[in-house]
């Protein structure tokens, strides 16, 4: 190969080097421009945080009102007519009526309605202007088994699921699961 052909080759190959390059810089680019633009977007432009914090943490003290109080239509009010509902025994229930139905069963057994709740400050994500994400803990003391033996304490933990609707916020799935006490017994 002539200097010339060579120049030309190195010359072209180079071209297509700043070429790839500059491709894949511009895709790596947008990717972060992307990332950093959907981060702000769920998180920097929520802006009724306080009401909507002050909505969702009643919904909450509703739903213990209810469960002191065995009234369920309190325990209901703040769900979706479409909610997925799973608690921490397995059993699930897919609509606010059938939510309802199984509340009504489980409030009627006394020995699963001893006891105090003692829920700790709940943790509020809102991924948008209307869903948003609540992890709740509840530290239940003197529950009753069904023979009336006492319960260590339960620690059950929530996770909910809202969605505002017409500016309300509803829950839409809420999954209750509980921690027993790891020690080496």
């Amino acid at each position: 190969m002539s200097t010339n052909q060579l120049h030309y080759f190195y010359s072209g190959l180079l071209s297509c080097i700043k070429k790839i390059i500059m491709e894949e810089l511009g895709i790596i680019v947008l990717l972060v421009s992307s990332i950093l633009s959907f981060n702000t977007q769920e998180i920097g432009t929520h802006k009724n945080v306080f009401n909507d914090e002050l909505a969702i943490n009643k919904s909450i003290e509703n739903w213990d009102k209810a469960w002191e109080t065995k009234n369920l239509e309190l325990a209901v009010k703040n769900y979706a007519d479409v909610t997925d509902w799973t608690n921490a025994f397995g059993d699930r229930v897919q609509s606010k009526v059938q939510l309802r139905k199984l509340l009504a069963i489980i409030f009627s057994m006394n020995f699963v309605m001893i006891g105090e709740n003692n829920y700790e400050k709940n943790e509020i994500i809102f991924l948008n202007d209307s869903i948003a994400t609540v992890r709740s803990k509840n530290i239940r003391k003197n529950q009753e088994w069904a023979d009336g033996s006492k319960m260590a304490d339960r620690h059950i933990n929530h996770l909910r699921v809202y969605h505002k609707f017409d500016g309300e916020w509803l829950i839409v799935n809420h999954m209750i699961s509980q921690a027993w006490p790891k020690d080496a017994k």
